[in-house]
């Protein structure tokens, strides 16, 4: 049962990923490293973190721009 569940955690987390990427693109912004972590892969439990990874300055600011406070 802890595989299965996995396996479901890991196809949720990349819709996610997807999702998120789409939504960053009609801002106009991309983050080229957004993706899964890997060493939380590794593991069965809890479910894999997302992995936004780096960006530059200017990615940032516009990324800071798009948030609703």
């Amino acid at each position: 049962m802890t595989a299965r569940h996995s396996a479901l955690c890991v196809e949720e987390a990349e819709e996610v990923v997807k999702e998120l990427r789409a939504v960053l693109a009609k801002a106009g912004i991309i983050l080229p490293s957004l993706g899964l972590d890997p060493v939380s892969l590794a593991r069965e439990a809890p479910c894999p973190l997302v992995e936004l990874g780096r960006c530059s300055v200017e990615t940032a600011r516009r990324l800071a721009g798009t948030v609703v406070r």
